[in-house]
């Protein structure tokens, strides 16, 4: 078996994994770099997702890398966009011909004998084993399970004669004109869903066991339309992305510290786009602000289609599925031909491979972050994981910076190896997100890793402080330590 070395090996070939590949070809022309991508397509979400309306949930100045502006006026871009923003970026900077397709990461095994990481991948197509070798590893793997979403166990499912599916797995087939459709969910996934299907569907009913906070956000940046047309375009942008990530930031913050006032102000501005005679018992949620995500809308078109009758909202539990469509708690049968389960994710770590340290497993959950970018006890890994409460692509650009820093730092030492070490007894049992309340959070929480009592372990999930973190603060700080020159 035949295996080939590289200095640094990046797993997906996603927005994060393009985005560091870039960034680090980059900075080290010299470096040998290769990712390694399951799917036979980069883009990774944007290319798996291709349910209609699919499109990010944050603005595109935030959303896109900072290294390579985005020039489109739309705020929610569509997942085509993205994708090909992803592809022409990948061109652009040398990345496509680092691209290893077809390959599912098994497993990667850390030789401190060797100083290097032994990758074993199953090349699907054609059940091939092929090994690889790398002085630095690098997941860039996102935080789902791309085989399968998080699926309830809905009585009398069989019994339905329509058609069921499941937002990740969207059929290409499938034609839900002048048919009833009932989408089951109420997060980011469902409240796109609803307006994009409402145009052609007889009828859209958007059933939710309890309610979301949703919010309305111009779908074009006309500010920067405007600004565009007298500064150069790279004051245009510069402007717009700190804009939008203060905007963020505020609201964020807005929500942490006086929640009962943002809430109002939230539930106001839903009202004020449905009229006073819409029932708001379907937009009241149990928690408050930011427990779980909010839900971003362009242009109101949730609102839009609700208030036109395309569409309408149910908030119940499901009995049973009959053979018409679905049976409630309440006793109201909701007919469907054809019903889409935006039931949400099932939470991965490293793209579902084991690791191990000189053949001893090292789960992830066992572990601290360091600097929401290393592992604790596990030497030259950097995992990118973006925000959960702001634009994932502002905490991977940031990663992919520190990356290049601390590489910077190995080489200019002569150093080969660096390991963060818990020297001062910070763990904690507490998981990386635990603040998050979101079903597929808490489904998860057992395979996150855990967070410590103190920086560097803490997640801060916060762009200013993490900026300081990995671009400013040194990078030899005694809790990462780095084998002898070599």
């Amino acid at each position: 078996m035949s295996t080939t070395h590289f200095d640094v090996l990046i797993i997906g070939a996603g927005l994060s994994g393009i985005g560091t590949a870039c960034q680090v070809t980059a900075e080290f022309p010299h470096k040998t770099i290769a990712v390694l991508e399951r799917r036979e397509r980069l883009g990774g979400t944007w290319d798996l997702f291709r349910y209609p309306g699919i499109r990010s949930d944050s603005d595109m100045f935030t959303f896109g890398y900072k290294f390579r502006p985005w020039r489109d006026s739309k705020v929610l871009a569509d997942g085509a966009s993205i994708r090909r923003y992803i592809a022409d970026t990948a061109r652009e900077f040398g990345i496509e011909d680092k691209i290893r397709y077809g390959l599912k990461i098994v497993g990667a095994d850390w030789s401190t004998a060797e100083e290097r990481w032994t990758v074993t991948a199953l090349h699907e197509a054609t059940g091939d084993i092929r090994t690889y070798t790398c002085g630095y590893l690098v997941s860039c793997t996102g935080y789902y399970d791309y085989d399968a979403g998080h699926l309830p166990d809905f009585p009398g499912t069989d019994r339905f004669r329509g058609r069921c599916v499941h937002p990740q797995q969207w059929p290409e087939d499938l034609d839900y004109t002048g048919k009833k459709v009932v989408v089951i969910g109420s997060g980011a996934t469902a409240v796109t869903l609803v307006p994009s299907m409402a145009g052609d569907a007889e009828h859209v009913t958007m059933l939710q066991r309890s309610p979301s906070y949703i919010f309305s956000i111009p779908a074009l940046d006309k500010i920067s339309e405007v600004l565009g047309r007298f500064l150069p375009a790279e004051w245009v942008y510069s402007f717009g992305r700190k804009r939008n990530i203060a905007l963020q930031r505020g609201l964020y913050l807005a929500c942490r510290r006086w929640p009962r006032q943002m809430r109002r102000f939230l539930l106001w501005q839903v009202r004020r786009r449905l009229g006073p005679g819409f029932d708001m018992s379907h937009f009241t949620p149990n928690y408050m602000p930011w427990d779980e995500r909010l839900c971003a809308v362009p242009d109101a078109d949730l609102f839009t289609a609700l208030s036109s009758g395309d569409a309408s909202i149910v908030t119940d539990h499901i009995d049973t599925f009959t053979e018409k469509g679905i049976l409630l708690k309440s006793g109201r049968e909701l007919e469907a031909d054809v019903v889409v389960t935006a039931t949400g994710l099932k939470i991965q770590m490293l793209g579902g491979m084991e690791l191990s340290v000189d053949g001893q497993p090292r789960p992830l959950h066992g572990q601290m972050t360091y600097k929401g970018v290393l592992v604790e006890g596990i030497p030259n890994l950097a995992w990118v994981f973006g925000y959960t409460n702001a634009p994932w692509t502002l905490k991977s650009d940031i990663a992919g910076a520190y990356l290049c820093r601390l590489l910077r730092y190995m080489d200019e030492g002569g150093h080969t190896v660096a390991t963060p070490r818990d020297v001062e007894n910070s763990a904690m049992d507490i998981g990386m997100l635990d603040q998050l309340q979101s079903g597929y959070v808490q489904r998860g929480k057992d395979v996150m890793p855990r967070q410590g009592s103190t920086e560097p372990w803490k997640v801060l999930m916060h762009y200013e402080k993490d900026s300081t973190m990995l671009l400013d603060d040194p990078v030899h700080d005694g809790i990462l330590q780095f084998g002898a020159p070599a």
